[in-house]
């Protein structure tokens, strides 16, 4: 067996961000190219929330819908899941969406969002109630989505993380650079960014996330060093952050893929083998199963190659389930690290 623990009672965890109605193409068809679209809910902290859940936590969701059926769907789907959903405001407006058109071999997956003006977008920062909704939390995750969004949402996550530091609450921070997303905003990136990273114990980035906030190009030529030199950097410029990780992507199609990853203290930095992924179902949400992963294993006190290895095999078999949420268990990630076999389980 695996060294991962069971979650126990390990403090409350609370996630923060936007929730999302995906719309996406059936297998591997492009977008309405027939008349049929799959819908799932997700978000990237929803992901990281409803994962952690499943792994046994007491993970909470604070966030804003809209109040009609689409928007209690959205937070029934989350309940299901055994998410705490009472931290979620509902008003009039609209849910955001994205729009999903799965790869295949050397066609990459393409989203395309649809979420400008969506009640959470408009919810500004002071209809939190942070003290309340962070009572008993031991961590506070959210991620660089929040700040791409607008000027509303990313003063109220800088608020959050406020809240949260004050409190003294660990934050765990995912920059999650999405371009489509800050468009005209960009310029504003590094600021932004860097406000939150610097409140952060956990963060979830690579060395592009780290040139991006610091102004510093890392031009090793090996991935391993890369990711030595920009944690280096980011400890150095934020004396909060006690761990960094990431996962490395190599693509050889759409359809093959290799995964590894990678974990940083101020004493050392851990990595893992690549792991060959192969006819992928759905690789959305992957980076957010490793990001429940490694919380879960923070947050039950294993030993940290344990905690990257368990993250890792979490990422790697979200490509496995359609959806944003990896549904799979603390045990299924045992048996893919015991390399338990691929006969059926009776």
């Amino acid at each position: 067996m695996s060294d991962i623990a069971t979650a126990g009672d390990s403090g409350r965890i609370v996630c923060f961000g936007e929730l999302l109605l995906r719309l996406s193409a059936p297998d591997t068809q492009l977008l309405f190219q027939s008349p049929r679209l799959q819908a799932h809910f997700g978000g990237a902290e929803a992901n990281v929330a409803a994962s952690l859940a499943i792994l046994g936590h007491r993970s909470s969701i604070v966030s804003a819908l809209p109040d009609n059926p689409v928007g209690r769907a959205c937070a029934g789907e989350l309940r299901r899941h055994g998410v705490d959903t009472s931290g979620i405001q509902f008003a009039s407006g609209r849910m955001g969406l994205y729009f999903l058109a799965h790869g295949a071999m050397l066609r990459p997956s393409q989203v395309t969002y649809d979420r400008a003006g969506s009640v959470f977008a408009q919810t500004p920062a002071d209809a939190y109630d942070w003290p309340q909704l962070l009572a008993g939390a031991r961590w506070l995750h959210l991620s660089g989505i929040n700040l791409a969004l607008g000027e509303v949402p990313a003063e109220a996550a800088l608020v959050a993380a406020r809240a949260a530091r004050a409190e003294g609450i660990r934050i765990s921070f995912d920059c999650n650079f999405r371009s489509q997303l800050w468009g005209a905003r960009a310029a504003k990136a590094p600021e932004l960014l860097r406000e939150i990273m610097a409140e952060a114990v956990l963060l979830f980035g690579n060395e592009r996330d780290i040139a991006l906030v610091l102004g510093t190009a890392f031009g090793q030529a090996d991935d391993d060093e890369r990711f030595l030199a920009a944690s280096q950097a980011a400890f150095e410029a934020f004396p909060r952050l006690q761990w960094m990780a990431t996962t490395a992507r190599r693509a050889l199609d759409a359809d093959t893929q290799e995964l590894r990853g990678h974990l940083a203290t101020r004493a050392h930095v851990l990595s893992t083998r690549a792991h060959r992924l192969a006819g992928i179902v759905d690789r959305i949400g992957s980076g957010d199963a490793f990001a429940a992963g490694l919380l879960h294993g923070l947050t039950t006190g294993v030993h940290e190659p344990g905690t990257l290895d368990f993250a890792v095999a979490a990422a790697c078999l979200k490509h496995s389930v359609p959806g944003d949420v990896n549904l799979l268990g603390a045990a299924d990630m045992d048996a893919w690290l015991e390399q338990d076999g691929f006969d059926v389980r009776r």
